[in-house]
């Protein structure tokens, strides 16, 4: 995926037909942030991370998560406590699957992300569940 076509500014939304979108992502990129998928638990590249830096939405590189906020609830995802911003992501139910959750996009691009949920560690008590295809890891520059 070119960096080059990726809009930097937070404020610019990312809007693409669902063939630029296959262009531009790979088939399991594609499968989770535009058809709401999941990867498997413990499979994902940026669950063992442990490295200092953001985390960007692989679609749009929106930056949505620090390292700082970052730990292991165990899920089998990358877990955060809080996005970077209040303007980072958003929320919305997701009655998918015999279920209820909150579901988390990436504000720019609307990327299917992950789960909140309401069982995290201080000071906000939230598990934002992240899939690793829908990020890409951004280490501090230089």
């Amino acid at each position: 995926m070119a960096r080059s076509d990726r809009n930097d500014s937070r404020a610019d939304i990312v809007s693409r037909s669902d063939d630029k979108w296959r262009e531009q992502l790979t088939p399991e990129q594609y499968r989770v942030c535009r058809q709401q998928g999941t990867e498997p638990p413990f499979t994902g590249a940026l669950y063992h991370c442990k490295e200092k830096g953001e985390y960007h939405c692989s679609c749009c590189n929106q930056p949505l998560f620090s390292s700082e906020a970052k730990y292991d609830s165990g899920s089998g995802w990358p877990s955060y406590w809080q996005p970077l911003s209040d303007d980072a992501v958003t929320t919305e139910y997701d009655t998918s699957h015999g279920m209820v959750r909150v579901e988390v996009k990436c504000a720019r691009c609307q990327a299917h992300l992950g789960h909140v949920f309401p069982d995290g560690p201080k000071p906000t008590g939230m598990r934002y569940c992240i899939n690793s295809v829908a990020l890409s890891f951004v280490p501090p520059e230089q």
